[in-house]
């Protein structure tokens, strides 16, 4: 049966316009390219360390990055090392030279270490402005004496202004 001219206008235009639509893959990619450099790019700059509302850092004008090393915390209470607690503040005895339960972690963890540099291995305490300078001292004595002679405190960064003001 012929169909009239009215039919097949009406069927073209219907199949027309109910296809499948198409996806433009190049601009596509083109976009998430661009996305993955922006993230590589702006990623790298910024190191930040974990800190917590127990310890508030004292405030400083370091222009070093922070590096990443073994973090030992000290609190008011405990001395933690990678978050773990190893050691009580109150257990800490007044002529001590060294922290025995801070000395015993980080002897195994420097046996896991595998060959010590001479320099030294990396540490970084973060202590509290409030902190006891008695006790810091002893904290850094123990990491010497288990080999973590390169030993930096973590401070937070002063802002710019107060800085050149």
């Amino acid at each position: 049966m012929k169909s009239s001219r009215r039919a097949r206008r009406m069927k073209r235009h219907y199949s027309r316009m109910h296809r499948a639509g198409g996806l433009n893959l190049v601009s596509l990619m083109d976009i998430f390219t661009i996305l993955v450099f922006f993230l590589m790019v702006n990623s790298s700059d910024v190191k930040v360390m974990e800190n917590t509302a127990a310890v508030p850092l004292p405030e400083s004008s370091s222009d070093q990055q922070a590096r990443d090393s073994l973090v030992v915390q000290v609190t008011d209470t405990a001395i933690l090392v990678q978050g773990r607690e190893v050691a009580r503040v109150d257990d800490i005895q007044p002529d001590d030279k060294t922290i025995s339960g801070l000395a015993e972690e980080l002897a195994y963890r420097s046996s896991r270490q595998g060959e010590l540099p001479e320099e030294g291995l990396e540490i970084t305490i973060m202590a509290g402005r409030d902190t006891d300078y008695r006790l810091l001292r002893k904290v850094m004595q123990t990491c010497v004496d288990q080999d973590y002679r390169q030993v930096r405190l973590a401070v937070e960064s002063r802002p710019e202004e107060a800085a050149n003001g």
